[in-house]
């Protein structure tokens, strides 16, 4: 089956549409990468997200806006990646949509909400739609989150010692290989906030972390952010831009004076040492990085040396582009609820059981199921392009 997953993450910049084809046989799901295509929101989309986004109080109407809008945004990334890498041969899409509220509280996940209504992919793609996957697993007493950890465990099955999956987004999560999952705390969240808080919106984040190569870390300071209530708590665990946003920088002193360099060289030690406390406490022996904030040279240079003796590849070596892995994680979501699949691990989330993900939306013809598969798979093979090739199927460009 030919899927194509979008995906938009907590950093609200882009859509990412990554084409793949999958065939599952046996216990073995194989994955193999078509390509990919990146769409920005457009400026003002943008702005009216970022002003929406917790602790913002909105307005019904301006609900109703966010989610047409983003869903015409979502339909274009779909009909581009359809023409450009499937050749108009996709069948299916998987939307994970925008996240703009997960509601965490006491430990607990009461309610989760993706905007980019899938309705706009549908009718601009004609093809059917598995979207909203996060709600049942909420439904089933889980954190909804980080939703990618099954992937993460069919492909990094079997490989030699503990390989620990790791996203930096604008939330950073790791996965670990007994099922440990969870949000270890910001990615770029609170890097981009300030980004914005001191360029007065002018910037939406630190190119190449340039800004932070030329500032000091405040011990004192980073000290205390050390102290945040949430990096304690046991998993299974999530967090989110409901927490990690710019009244967090204001009540913690970082936006009174400060020099913007040694904020942010102190926010860039933030996310790495969470991230390196939480790859340490799963007992990592390799970790599988991933997501935008690998994009950062001072961010990933900086968690590369408090890693050490852990060493720290990007995805890409592994058959799955960091910038798209997501993105074709969603696709394998997708493609699990069209066969009648689970695609939750109880371990990561924390749910009471495995749950069949998402709600269809028709495509022009309607949608037929393909024969429900026996069992779930065990493992899932990414087809390198080389693979590929040595299997005689050409890989689909870019």
């Amino acid at each position: 089956m030919l899927v194509i997953g979008l995906m938009s993450g907590t950093s609200y910049d882009a859509v990412d549409a990554a084409a793949a084809e999958l065939r599952l046989d046996g216990d073995r799901l194989t994955l193999r990468p078509l390509g990919m295509v990146s769409a920005s929101y457009d400026a003002g989309l943008r702005a009216s997200l970022a002003a929406a986004l917790p602790p913002a109080a909105v307005p019904l109407a301006e609900v109703c806006r966010l989610d047409t809008g983003i869903g015409r945004a979502f339909a274009a990334a779909a009909v581009r990646a359809n023409r450009e890498v499937c050749a108009e041969r996709a069948e299916l899409v998987a939307s994970h949509g925008q996240t703009v509220f997960h509601w965490a509280e006491g430990g607990r996940v009461h309610g989760t909400l993706q905007l980019g209504q899938p309705a706009w992919i549908a009718e601009a793609t004609g093809l059917p739609v598995v979207a909203d996957f996060r709600a049942r697993d909420v439904a089933a007493g889980g954190q909804g989150a980080p939703l990618v950890s099954l992937v993460d465990l069919l492909w990094l099955r079997g490989r030699p010692g503990r390989p620990v999956a790791l996203n930096i987004g604008g939330i950073a999560n790791v996965t670990a290989p007994d099922g440990t999952a969870f949000d270890t705390g910001p990615g770029c969240a609170l890097l981009d906030a300030a980004v914005r808080e001191f360029s007065g919106g002018r910037l939406a984040y630190d190119a190449d972390g340039a800004l932070a190569a030329r500032g000091e870390v405040d011990g004192r300071l980073l000290h205390r952010l050390l102290g945040e209530p949430y990096y304690a708590l046991p998993a299974p665990k999530t967090t989110g831009k409901e927490v990690f946003h710019a009244g967090y920088l204001r009540s913690a002193g970082l936006l009174d004076g400060a020099r913007t360099e040694d904020v942010l060289a102190t926010l860039t030690m933030l996310t790495a040492r969470t991230i390196a406390d939480a790859v340490r406490a799963v007992g990592a022996t390799e970790v599988v990085a991933s997501g935008g904030g690998m994009r950062n040279p001072v961010l990933a240079g900086t968690l590369r040396e408090l890693l050490a003796e852990i060493p720290v590849r990007a995805s890409d070596e592994l058959g799955l582009p960091a910038a798209a892995k997501e993105a074709y994680a969603f696709a394998v979501l997708g493609f699990l609820t069209a066969h009648g699949l689970p695609a939750t691990d109880p371990r990561s989330t924390g749910a009471r059981h495995p749950s069949v993900l998402g709600s269809l939306t028709p495509g022009t013809a309607g949608f037929r199921w393909p024969a429900p598969a026996e069992y779930p798979p065990q493992r899932l093979v990414v087809e390198t392009p080389e693979r590929a090739t040595a299997n005689g199927t050409p890989v689909g460009s870019r």
